[in-house]
């Protein structure tokens, strides 16, 4: 009984911990029709963002991925990617009305899929990703997210990544 006890209690602890896992690698367009490769920012912190141009949560988020840029420079990169049923025309008026300065690419699913594993994805949803091309956390807007989203948190991961931290924070 004892040993059984001890392989759930392990199991447990095994299914809970949040594994790192290599970044998906994707190619995609923005609506200038520029490539935007994952592989090309290798070496960077990548704040990779999965979006929509209607979600009004993403839209308050654009400002602080501005402050972000602003504050880190070429040490990171910022990419946010959107779905359908956003097109080539939605894309372009976002950039446009939000001023966004970071590419902006359009995916059919497949990226996100890859991202994601689920069958339903929440926007906005933030991924964090090493130099080494590593996604060292990710987290969805949320209650207990919102710091990320509308304050500073995000600031606070970004420091710790490009610190050199070698733990993850834990996932929320």
């Amino acid at each position: 009984m004892r040993t059984i006890l001890t392989i759930l209690l392990c199991s447990a602890a095994l299914f809970a911990a949040d594994p790192i896992r290599r970044a998906p690698g994707f190619s995609l367009m923005d609506s200038n029709g520029q490539l935007h490769d994952l592989a090309d920012y290798r070496g960077k912190v990548v704040v990779l963002e999965f979006m929509q141009t209607t979600c009004p949560h993403c839209a308050a988020f654009a400002p602080i991925l501005q402050q972000v840029q602003q504050k880190y420079g070429d040490k990171i990169a910022i990419i946010a990617v959107t779905d359908p049923p956003d097109n080539l025309s939605t894309l372009s008026a976002y950039v446009a009305g939000h001023k966004v300065t970071y590419p902006v690419v359009l995916d059919c699913g497949q990226a996100a899929y890859s991202y994601v594993r689920s069958r339903t994805l929440n926007f906005p949803h933030v991924y964090l990703i090493d130099g080494a091309g590593m996604i060292r956390n990710d987290y969805e807007y949320g209650p207990l997210t919102r710091d990320i989203f509308e304050g500073k948190a995000l600031f606070l991961e970004i420091d710790r990544l490009l610190g050199g931290a070698a733990t993850p924070a834990k996932r929320r």
